[in-house]
């Protein structure tokens, strides 16, 4: 009868029924962490946290998750990737995150300065986009005939990665963080110059900098208590262009290194430092200086997201009339697959990024109808996929002639 009288039953003080009467208990959702700057995703329900750039968060669906690490594959002069990395280091700032940065080429400290200003009374809500007006002059209604007819009913396409709701900050890139923004967030710095090459055991496959670099992050981690039942704070690492020669490292130098499991063996290393911890992390790899590409797939590989860039600067797209609109596109090349069996791949592969007077973003890439009258044919042989464009275009003249008759 004890035992009774501790479910509720035979009790007459205890209101209750006899079906309340068992050992089972209703489930109830886990409380999820609340840690400023982060929300749950829709999907899987895995803390995620904003990158700064708004579309790209859309293109990883929602924000970055925690626990995991994103790859940039840097642009061939280091501009773009660079800025995305400050990006996700001034949300850190204003989110009141903890930083880590790591640098074998320039200071920790300089890149700080760099970082950019957040706007804190911004409305960047997306503006619907305006019909066109009727005009009466017949000279703008020529000019509009231009299209064909079977265009006019199709909709307007939507270029711009936008979520309905807002998640992070916008920046202005023309403007510097004031100094005392920087000064209230608590920066952990690594700068490979300053760190004394210490002698690593032979036995192991990873140079001496990254190691040092893994054992400072983990030093960290500890002693800030950003474990998972610990902390109550995020851990965001930036971690610049890893694998290039300023780190020790050989990747870039010859299609055999002799380094070749290096950088690979500290990516297993922080994926299982950072599975345990409330610490998300971003990594900028120089790919286009890596001659071995299946070395460069493996490191992809061992990236819960990994992008590239690819900047039109000094290269034949940055004169081309098509592409004036964008700086560059940019290419996915692995998605997370954090609890769950199969992630949900961007819709729209043809991605191109653009940096306004004060903003970066990423958009879908649609290239305008070809309206001239005027174009040669050797201009159009040189763009891509211009030999089925121009099949297409002559079967399209054919018919109108053929209806014309």
């Amino acid at each position: 009868m004890a035992d009774i009288r501790t479910i509720g039953v035979g009790n007459p003080g205890v209101k209750s029924s006899s079906f309340n009467s068992t050992s089972f208990q209703k489930k109830t959702r886990s409380k999820l962490l609340s840690i400023p700057g982060t929300r749950p995703s829709v999907q899987n329900g895995q803390l995620l946290v904003s990158t700064g750039v708004t579309s790209l968060d859309f293109l990883l669906g929602g924000g970055l998750a925690v626990g995991a690490v994103l790859l940039i594959e840097e642009d061939r002069y280091d501009s773009y990737s660079r800025m995305i990395l400050k990006y996700f280091l001034a949300e850190g700032v204003v989110c009141q995150h903890e930083l880590f940065l790591a640098s074998a080429q320039d200071s920790p400290d300089d890149i700080l300065k760099e970082l950019p200003s957040p706007i804190m009374d911004d409305v960047a809500i997306p503006k619907p986009m305006e019909q066109p007006r009727l005009s009466s002059d017949p000279q703008d209604s020529l000019e509009a005939m231009k299209i064909a007819w079977r265009y006019q009913n199709l909709p307007k396409v939507q270029s711009t990665l936008t979520s309905s709701s807002r998640f992070g900050h916008y920046y202005d890139v023309s403007k510097t963080m004031e100094a005392e923004i920087q000064q209230a967030a608590k920066c952990h710095r690594f700068y490979l110059p300053d760190h004394p090459n210490q002698t690593a055991p032979t036995h192991s496959p990873m140079l001496e900098s990254y190691s040092a670099l893994l054992k400072s992050l983990q030093e960290v981690i500890q002693k800030e208590g950003f474990e998972v039942s610990k902390s109550r704070n995020i851990l965001r690492i930036g971690l610049h262009s890893l694998g290039s020669s300023l780190w020790g490292d050989d990747l870039c130098c010859c299609d055999n290194p002799k380094h070749a499991h290096a950088l690979t063996t500290f990516l297993y290393g922080l994926r299982a430092l950072l599975r345990s911890s409330l610490a998300v992390a971003v990594v900028t790899v120089p790919s286009h200086l890596i001659q071995n590409r299946a070395l460069m797939g493996r490191i992809a590989k061992l990236c819960d997201t990994a992008i590239a860039l690819e900047s039109f600067k000094g290269s034949e797209m940055e004169t081309n009339p098509l592409y004036k609109d964008y700086h560059g596109l940019l290419h996915v090349r692995q998605v997370p697959h954090l609890n769950c069996l199969a992630s949900q791949f961007p819709d729209h592969r043809d991605l191109a990024f653009k940096l306004k007077r004060k903003q970066f973003s990423i958009e879908r890439l649609h290239l305008p109808p070809d309206l001239s009258e005027t174009v040669s044919r050797v201009s159009r042989v040189e763009l891509p996929g211009a030999a089925s464009t121009a099949s297409v275009c002559g079967l399209s003249t054919s018919a109108n002639k053929h209806l014309d008759f």
